[in-house]
């Protein structure tokens, strides 16, 4: 019989977290559950002062609020633990502490809200006996077996806010700006922004490109009379040579490299290959940020009950994910067997295409 749950949000914040907890702490109490939330991610299972008991005044007035009120960490993997404290960079599981950690506080089962890496880690520890349920996190949107994720839907609405104001300042200057939206190797943001924010030229993980292309485009722009352009890249953007632009080696504790830069690398290019002034802007963490969108409210609010209908029911191991019109659960493990790509053959890559948006792949 449940009687006490954890939640935690694990690895890059996104626009709704708040939204879940909200739904999820409100749902498990009106059941006559104790709701206990863990702060830092998995950091929290390794630190008991990390856990704080959530009531109805924890969670007031947090709906619209971005971020995490529990806070969040891309690192702290207890199966790759590395001690921030120490000086040595070791890596350490402690898997087994996380396990004891849950046994200790009285926990009955787990609300691990996150993406792909935080999900894995969650079927982990599932493997290992802790009763838990995942909630699909990502404004990069490419976690599979849900039709989006919330965050998404927020951060594209802020990089074509960011597109529209570019536009002016482009014409006026008749400059090429290029701008990096967030897709380490998904490019649904940049692809969405790009069209709603009329961009010329979209740069996506999925679609290698070549600046002879790129070129081409941004000269045939000019030669038709408008005498500015807009470049979108996705930070994952990578050239038909197998060239990923990076900021450096991955780190001890990191799963993935580093991205960055590929917006200057690309804007610096055209200046010199085509002669037209070029800038780039980077997007950043700016697309994390902010109030959530009425879409991811709405449907963060509905994920979180829905985690909780899912440990009430005990079906654990199991996401909660969209499928128009419901809201379904899945097996963890199945979504984050593969990676949800933007599919090359998709009506709006063919709609991109329709409106002569060149993804740098032409000869």
């Amino acid at each position: 019989m449940i009687k006490k749950i954890g939640i935690l949000t694990g690895g890059g914040d996104a626009p709704g977290l708040n939204a879940v907890i909200r739904a999820s702490v409100k749902a498990a109490l009106a059941l006559g559950w104790e709701v206990l939330g863990i702060r830092e991610g998995f950091e929290g299972l390794l630190k008991p002062d990390l856990v704080e008991e959530l009531t109805q005044s924890n969670v007031a007035g947090i709906l619209r609020l971005g971020g995490t009120i529990l806070g969040t960490t891309n690192r702290g993997n207890p199966f790759e633990y590395v001690n921030k404290d120490s000086k040595e960079e070791k890596v350490t599981d402690l898997s087994e502490l996380a396990v004891a950690s849950f046994r200790k506080l009285k926990l009955d089962a787990l609300i691990v809200i996150g993406g792909d890496g935080s999900l894995t880690i969650a079927q982990k520890l599932f493997e290992k006996g802790i009763p838990l349920v995942g909630v699909p996190k990502t404004i990069d949107n490419d976690l599979s077996e849900t039709v989006v994720t919330f965050g998404f839907d927020t951060a594209v609405s802020t990089a074509t806010d960011a597109l529209d104001k570019l536009h002016s300042t482009a014409h006026s200057h008749q400059r090429v700006m290029c701008v990096e939206v967030m897709g380490r190797y998904a490019g649904w943001i940049a692809l969405h922004s790009g069209i709603a924010g009329g961009a010329d030229v979209i740069l996506i993980p999925e679609i290698p490109f070549n600046l002879e292309a790129v070129c081409k485009k941004i000269e045939e722009r000019y030669s038709k009379g408008p005498k500015f352009a807009i470049v979108v890249c996705a930070e994952g953007a990578v050239l038909k040579e197998g060239k990923l632009i990076t900021k450096g080696e991955k780190e001890a504790g990191r799963e993935h490299p580093h991205l960055g830069g590929i917006a200057d690398f690309v804007s610096k290019e055209i200046q010199e290959r085509t002669g037209h002034d070029s800038r780039s802007l980077v997007l950043g963490h700016l697309q994390r940020g902010g109030e959530p969108t009425t879409f991811d409210r709405l449907l963060a609010t509905r994920l979180g009950v829905g985690a909780v209908e899912l440990i009430e029911k005990e079906k654990f191991g199991e996401m909660v994910a969209l499928d128009p019109p419901r809201i379904v659960s899945v097996p963890i493990q199945k979504a984050i067997s593969k990676m949800k790509k933007v599919p090359t053959d998709s009506d709006v890559i063919r709609a991109a295409r329709a409106l002569s948006i060149s993804f740098g792949d032409e000869s």
